[in-house]
């Protein structure tokens, strides 16, 4: 299980020391992005979500402001698909910085936010695979074959398929949802996204999956 992540209170939601990993970099690959949770954690006195009609706020911490905005919009809509009222962080009060947490708080508090989802990019890493390459070898007789294969050929002669070599990249998202009734994190997930496409495919597939971790651990009830 995962560890309870530094900052579980309102300030982790604008603390611009936390470093943002630049996810836009893959935001434009159009290769099928597949995601998983690998790790999760819950507060242990966390008691199940009641989200009909509550305002979450919708936080996306990334460096490229169009992107941000795109990734809360998307954010905001999977909170109000599954019953709340998601509302994305910029218009509610888009100067995010370490400065402004005061005025970011008093902004939440008038807006009526009874909590927040916060994705972030904590890591981005390149990986190498390959396919396997298919060998079809010419039909006849290692003896007595004709000129260039069997024993005429020492070396050797076929045909190989296949054998690609690719890059992919992996993107480790970390969502992170906070009370505001509490001031404190009481859910969080860490995931692997492989060669992640638009923004609004990822976080759709991000708060799918968050939602079925939280069904699992009772923290939703399920559908």
């Amino acid at each position: 299980m995962m560890q309870k992540p530094v900052g579980a209170g309102l300030p982790a939601i604008v603390q611009a020391s936390v470093r943002v990993l630049f996810i836009t970099a893959v935001v434009a690959l159009s290769s099928a992005c597949t995601s998983a949770f690998v790790s999760t954690w819950k507060a242990p006195d966390a008691q199940p979500f009641q989200l009909g009609g509550a305002k979450v706020a919708a936080v996306v911490m990334m460096e490229n402001q169009a992107s941000r905005l795109a990734a809360e919009e998307a954010l905001a809509r999977e909170i109000s698909a599954h019953g709340a009222i998601g509302i994305p962080m910029y218009q509610i009060f888009p100067d995010a910085r370490p400065e402004s947490e005061e005025e970011a708080r008093a902004a939440l508090e008038k807006s009526g936010m009874t909590g927040v989802v916060v994705m972030r990019p904590v890591g981005v890493e390149k990986e190498l695979s390959s396919t396997p390459t298919t060998y079809g070898g010419y039909y006849g007789s290692y003896w007595g074959g004709y000129y260039g294969h069997g024993w005429g050929s020492p070396w050797g002669v076929g045909v190989s398929t296949g054998g690609e070599l690719r890059t992919n990249t992996i993107v480790t998202i970390e969502t992170l949802i906070y009370s505001f009734r509490q001031n404190k994190l009481v859910w969080a997930g860490q995931s692997r996204s492989t060669n992640p496409g638009k923004v609004d495919k990822l976080v759709h597939s991000l708060a799918t999956d968050a939602v079925k971790e939280m069904q699992k651990q009772g923290l939703l009830p399920k559908a």
